[in-house]
């Protein structure tokens, strides 16, 4: 199977599945979600995978979530919002193998939320949380804000979005966002005990408790579905673009004079 914006990896018994846009900070467009979903659905339903590790490429991100550069304000038509991340966050939600999320650098935005999503996550000690939604001209009002709000609590998922700070690694393990903090360097040989570990595992069991887990927060896909609809409709007011060419001209946002 070949890929263009990721690449797709098997190591013993774990798949390694890599957005390799270095040069956007990881950003994802549509072609980029379309090829995670389909890495997923390989890795995710193979009696010889015990685990999957979600990566970015380079040292400087994890994900930033979606790429503002290749679609002019608008992304390029898939999906309900013009990308196919709903689908993205389904697909990590149900394939029946536990998904690492290995963090490095950046981790902003939809690549925050995709942390969030994965059922571990790992990180180096430089790596930073946190969400832009609101100085942009979005949010994620779904799995992004209710599913962040069952992980940290709902005051400090009210924070994150609200406020849109930064959180180092060690800020976000003390708050619950992330499993462990290791030194950069040994970010790899971290992700790579933890995938043996699995792989001793009961991988029936492990799909049996991951289905269980999902379950108990299956209504926030529901409630996804129709904030992403109200989303759509957000995108194509000037309160919303407003975000994307604050940022194109290298100035701060003035939402509130587009507020009737």
């Amino acid at each position: 199977m070949d890929f263009q914006d990721i690449i797709y990896e098997v190591k013993d018994t774990t798949a390694y599945i890599t957005i390799n846009r270095p040069e956007v900070y990881n950003a994802f467009r549509g072609t980029t979600c379309e090829e995670l979903i389909k890495a997923f659905q390989k890795a995710g339903w193979s009696n010889d995978i015990t685990a999957i590790v979600l990566g970015g490429a380079g040292d400087k991100a994890f994900c930033t979530g979606g790429d503002q550069s290749s679609h002019d304000g608008q992304y390029d038509g898939r999906g309900t919002i013009g990308l196919p991340v709903e689908e993205l966050h389904t697909i990590i939600r149900d394939v029946p193998k536990p998904v690492i999320a290995r963090v490095q650098g950046y981790a902003i935005g939809g690549g925050n939320v995709l942390a969030t999503l994965c059922d571990i996550t790992i990180a180096g000690e430089s790596a930073q949380f946190g969400q832009v939604g609101p100085k942009m001209g979005s949010v994620d009002p779904g799995f992004g804000t209710a599913y962040l709000a069952h992980v940290v609590g709902e005051k400090k998922a009210r924070e994150i979005w609200y406020m849109c700070r930064r959180y180092s690694a060690q800020e976000a393990l003390e708050m619950g966002l992330i499993n462990a903090v290791v030194a950069d360097d040994k970010l790899d040989e971290e992700v790579t005990a933890w995938c043996a570990e699995l792989a001793e595992r009961s991988p029936t069991a492990i799909a049996i408790a991951k289905r269980s887990f999902v379950a108990s927060t299956e209504h926030i896909r529901g409630i996804g579905s129709l904030g992403l609809q109200a989303l759509k409709l957000y995108y194509d007011t000037d309160e919303s673009r407003e975000g994307v060419n604050a940022l194109q001209e290298k100035r701060p946002p003035e939402f509130r004079k587009y507020v009737k």
